[in-house]
């Protein structure tokens, strides 16, 4: 049997680590600066010298301002683990990844963009360990996925998460596409083998 001293510190620990890891509630989320929205816009305007500027500064203020309404609607008040758990379990609506990725390409698509391009990425597909993790990217037509910048509203809890697709270490990022079409390859093995 454990110390109690020893128990007790576990606790504590695994009490600050849980802590450390909270998502503020949606209306405490930090709201975008203009900056902010400036430099997403830059960015995505730096994709190619044939994007409409105010194309990407419309992305760019819809990809900050949904996700904090997104956060609202999914009831987010745990980091995303966390809250990932309690949709699967029914508690709350909605604030899988892949359903932060739909919700923002849908809105995105709103727009009508045509300067513009959408892609779905998807990260961990081979990681046992990890949990498969979804995204949207914006590229200019007709440019890989790699090219682009993800858009990444559920690492944060409606927060957005931005950054070039090639420098997201965190992730290792594939076309959605692609991993589909080995999962229906991988079943279509485990089907012929029985």
């Amino acid at each position: 049997m454990l110390p109690r001293a020893f128990t007790a510190l576990v606790l504590l620990l695994a009490t600050l680590l849980v802590a450390g890891c909270a998502t503020p509630p949606p209306h405490e989320l930090p709201r975008p600066s203009d900056g902010d929205i400036a430099e997403l816009a830059r960015e995505i305007t730096a994709l190619g010298p044939d994007i409409d500027p105010a194309e990407a500064r419309r992305a760019a203020q819809i990809a900050y301002d949904y996700p904090l309404r997104l956060a609202v609607r999914y009831e987010i008040e745990d980091p995303p683990y966390i809250h990932n758990i309690k949709v699967n379990q029914g508690i709350k609506p909605r604030g899988l990844c892949y359903q932060w990725a739909d919700d923002l390409e849908a809105r995105l698509r709103q727009e009508g963009f045509t300067t513009l391009e959408l892609q779905r990425a998807i990260a961990n597909s081979e990681n046992a360990f990890r949990i498969e993790h979804s995204t949207v990217v914006v590229t200019a037509p007709g440019d890989s996925m790699y090219d682009g910048i993800v858009l990444d509203p559920w690492r944060y809890g409606g927060e957005l998460y931005w950054g070039a697709v090639t420098e997201d270490h965190k992730y290792p990022w594939l076309p959605r596409q692609e991993v589909f079409k080995r999962k229906r390859l991988r079943a279509g093995g485990m089907a012929a083998a029985r």
